[in-house]
């Protein structure tokens, strides 16, 4: 992927590469746990791929995959205005690395907000946060709190840009409407196994407002690869279709440049620790579907044509 592969999530706001490596599965690695020497050479190899931006969460890893990447961040060579560093909060895990919760619950009062902000800081060995999410929507987030602390957050300059992530429309708004600037994306599941966000409102709300959603779980958490069921067969069939056709050479390059086709302007987060996978799925960049393409893998998803 070309480092020119780049997408600025709304029109006056903070931009990303157009394929964001998403690190939360950074210590799932078989149970040996990477240094930071492993570390930064993975850093590394997603910036030489273009992938120059990464999304953490506080609670990766069990909370412990920023203070690892930190570490490599730290080993790494390049130099850091140079990529951008997304972080979310609000989800609060029952952890031993968080005693204090007895329960899985969520948290967007300014004081958490401003505390979480702080660790991913000082986990991650930076200055500021190219982009933070609210992971989850909280029931009981009181808008004006919660918009002050994310104001007051871009004001001090601890953080660039403020989004959403797993928001309804309506979710969005609410909190938009505190703001004193646009949110910036809304970072939603969807998958050519996960299509609910075609027919939600997700899709019409970020192309209604103008900012591009990011996408977790492109491939469908790995179910598309080793899915048992009818449809991930039909799917995986469709997609060699299309793979042949296009010479794309990969189901999931064909899946990624699936989502790629969408005029949302979708912003796939990549899962993949490794470089040759995610070389393979930036070469969705390189390939374009037609119309009739990409609705055969609709309809293979669905199990029927469209009505």
């Amino acid at each position: 992927m070309s480092r020119d592969h780049r997408i600025a999530l709304t029109r006056d706001g903070v931009s990303l590469s157009r394929l964001v490596f998403g690190a939360w599965r950074l210590l799932d690695s078989g149970g040996v746990r990477p240094d930071a020497d492993q570390v930064a050479r993975l850093i590394g190899s997603a910036v030489d791929l273009g992938l120059t931006s990464f999304d953490h969460a506080d609670i990766y890893g069990n909370y412990e995959v920023e203070a690892a990447f930190g570490a490599g961040l730290a080993r790494w060579k390049g130099k850091r205005d140079g990529i951008e560093l997304i972080s979310k909060c609000d989800i609060m895990l029952a952890s031993a690395n968080r005693p204090q919760n007895r329960l899985k619950h969520y948290d967007t009062s300014a004081a958490h907000i401003a505390a979480s902000v702080d660790r991913s800081l000082a986990n991650l060995r930076t200055d500021y946060l190219d982009l933070l999410l609210l992971h989850r929507p909280d029931p009981l987030m009181d808008a004006d709190e919660t918009a002050a602390a994310l104001a007051g957050l871009v004001k001090s300059g601890k953080v660039r840009a403020v989004g959403v992530s797993n928001f309804t429309p309506s979710q969005f708004d609410l909190l938009a409407s505190r703001l004193p600037f646009a949110l910036a994306t809304n970072q939603i599941e969807m998958s050519v196994l996960r299509t609910s966000a075609l027919t939600d409102g997700s899709l019409d709300h970020a192309q209604r407002l103008g900012y591009a959603p990011m996408v977790w779980s492109p491939l469908g958490g790995g179910a598309l690869f080793t899915g048992k069921e009818q449809r991930e067969a039909r799917v995986r069939a469709a997609l060699a279709t299309v793979a042949a056709e296009t010479g794309a050479g990969d189901l999931a390059t064909v899946a990624i440049a699936w989502l790629l086709r969408h005029p949302a302007r979708l912003v796939p987060v990549l899962g993949s620790m490794k470089p040759e996978r995610l070389a393979a799925m930036a070469k969705a960049l390189e390939i374009s579907l037609d119309r009739q393409q990409w609705f055969a893998i609709l309809e293979a998803s669905e199990g029927r044509p469209v009505a």
